[in-house]
């Protein structure tokens, strides 16, 4: 990607990200179209905890690693944390891949399920289908930005239950400028390639062009870059919005994504 602009819409690891695109000798355009806003609860934690020791929830999904991290200090603070180890190890713990993998294990939990790569609730469904009958089980679904609509559906028409517990979720950034740059950027040709990675991102960007009244612009000029997905969900949304997805990870991790957007551009 050598003297190549790359867009990086990341947040959270958008610095180490920036840092892999100089070291390929790209440019990164920073422009973060997504911000995690804490949304747990200690009261409704407390409350759950309390009705899960009467009435036990029989699996437990664990999506994301930040999530996973942000429940644990809450019973943390709380002083619930074995009363939740406790019933983590009475049930079945799934889990969506390897961030939550890491931090449960870094408290001694047991996990029974894991889905396969590329870690998409589809690979949730099916190692639950092979092991699992669903019907009238209790499911506590650990929820990361927005609510996993397709993982909810898929579980209730299986017979199951469904828990919810929010940690946190997922806004535009409060300084939306870089983004309405970028889309300014775009339009003057000045990107050479636009990475995301997640799908929210993607919603995000162009909820800022909506706004501007320019959501069909930004279609056009995206798909007159090169567009790279760090995976199948956000591959799905930018289709979904229209637009044509060049570049996708395999596995979807940082890593991997930054190498496979250097290698397209070694090949054009």
């Amino acid at each position: 990607m050598k003297d190549k602009t790359i867009a990086i819409l990341e947040n959270r690891t958008a610095e180490q990200m920036a840092d892999l695109v100089r070291k390929y000798g790209g440019t990164p355009f920073s422009a973060p179209a997504l911000a995690e806003i804490p949304d747990i609860d200690p009261a409704h934690i407390t409350e759950l905890l309390d009705d899960w020791r009467t009435n036990p929830q029989e699996i437990f999904i664990f999506q994301t690693g930040v999530g996973t991290k942000a429940l644990f200090a809450t019973t943390d603070t709380l002083g619930l944390t074995d009363t939740l180890l406790r019933l983590l190890e009475a049930s079945r713990v799934v889990v969506r891949g390897p961030k939550p993998t890491a931090v449960l294990r870094s408290r001694g939990v047991r996990i029974d399920l894991a889905a396969k790569d590329p870690f998409t609730t589809a690979e949730v469904m099916a190692e639950l289908d092979a092991t699992v009958k669903l019907e009238g089980k209790r499911v506590v679904v650990q929820r990361y930005g927005e609510t996993n609509v397709e993982l909810q559906e898929a579980l209730q028409s299986r017979g199951a239950a469904v828990t919810e517990v929010a940690t946190y979720r997922w806004s535009l950034p409060a300084n939306i400028d870089p983004l309405i740059k970028l889309i300014e950027a775009l339009e003057r040709k000045e990107i050479d390639m636009v990475a995301f990675t997640s799908a929210s991102q993607a919603t995000n960007f162009f909820a800022v062009a909506r706004q501007l009244g320019k959501q069909e612009s930004l279609k056009a000029s995206l798909n007159q870059t090169l567009i790279a997905s760090i995976g199948p969900v956000c591959s799905a949304m930018l289709s979904k919005l229209g637009v044509n997805v060049n570049v996708e990870a395999h596995p979807p991790k940082l890593g991997p994504f930054v190498t496979a957007i250097n290698e397209a551009f070694s090949k054009s």
